[in-house]
């Protein structure tokens, strides 16, 4: 089996977690180098790992097939742009990029270079999701509720972008129908950007979204609940469970899932290097990545709009 030559940029939260992934998969990737302008806190990362540092990406032009970036979101698009004009394959923090412009030019990047670019929505390979997603036929309303600790990260964003994404994607990906209107509203608390929201998403087919993000809750949730026309599903990403509600003459009946536990990031990472490796469409691609930074930035839009109709 071929090993892909990969390269780690940024080392902060998601990136260490990215270091420790990809050195449990390196039985199908070599971990080239790793880079970060936190010197001290990647020559310890390194020593840790045993993987060498850089100082500056642009030095590893030629030494590697792959590369992963874990920066912050405003950085995405130049340090991305630059490894896909090399023709060095691309896995991409969420979000994509910091404007559709920036997404659309990572697309014709990969596009015109022959190479992959994939986009971290890591709820997509979550084992609870990957296992209801198949009998998640036409949704007729979902409800999601995403709370977070206050992160002391990613705060050059607001919560939509940083923690509601996800289940925007995941919403996208399953009702697969154009969006036809949008509500939304939100509040900022401890960063001059939205930490509270909630969005009301209704689609051309009739289903209807209600999406709920916090980035300051004292405690951790991650759920989807989605009803359907003869059963209700609920999921727990966290905890990786799910239970299915089903009706029939009798009544109703609950059943849990049987769901094979799995590291989502893993699974995430692990697919991009087999889609490297093998020629293969990544799940989450750039366009993926930028229908969900569409809807993200349109929420944000009329968050902001609501608090200047208040003022």
């Amino acid at each position: 089996m071929k090993k892909i030559n990969i390269a780690l940029i940024g080392c902060g939260f998601l990136g260490q977690r990215h270091l420790k992934t990809l050195h449990a998969l390196r039985n199908k990737a070599n971990i080239v180098a790793i880079c970060d302008h936190h010197l001290e806190h990647a020559k310890a990362l390194g020593r840790q790992y045993h993987v060498p540092i850089v100082q500056n990406y642009r030095e590893l032009t030629g030494t590697i097939d792959a590369v992963s970036v874990c920066t912050p979101t405003i950085t995405h698009a130049g340090i991305a742009s630059f490894f896909l004009k090399e023709g060095v394959h691309a896995f991409v923090e969420k979000p994509i990029t910091y404007s559709l412009d920036e997404a659309d030019m990572l697309i014709k990047l990969a596009e015109e270079n022959n190479v992959k670019l994939q986009v971290g929505h890591v709820e997509r390979f979550n084992s609870a999701f990957t296992t209801i997603e198949p009998i998640v036929q036409d949704p007729l309303f979902i409800e999601c509720h995403r709370l977070n600790l206050f992160p002391n990260r990613s705060l050059d964003i607001g919560v939509v972008m940083d923690l509601m994404i996800h289940d925007i994607d995941i919403i996208l990906g399953l009702v697969k129908s154009p969006i036809k209107d949008i509500q939304a509203v939100g509040i900022n608390v401890l960063t001059d950007k939205e930490d509270i929201a909630n969005a009301r998403l209704t689609f051309a087919n009739g289903c209807v979204c209600n999406v709920t993000a916090s980035r300051i809750s004292p405690e951790v949730t991650r759920k989807i609940r989605l009803f359907t026309k003869n059963a209700y599903i609920s999921l727990d990403y966290a905890k990786q469970e799910a239970s299915i509600y089903s009706k029939d003459e009798r009544g109703i009946h609950k059943r849990n899932i049987p769901i094979e536990k799995e590291e989502p990031l893993k699974k995430e990472l692990e697919h991009f290097i087999d889609c490297v490796r093998d020629d293969q469409r990544p799940k989450v691609s750039g366009i993926e990545g930028r229908q969900a930074l569409k809807v993200a930035l349109d929420i944000t839009q009329k968050i902001w709009e609501h608090h200047q109709s208040l003022s």
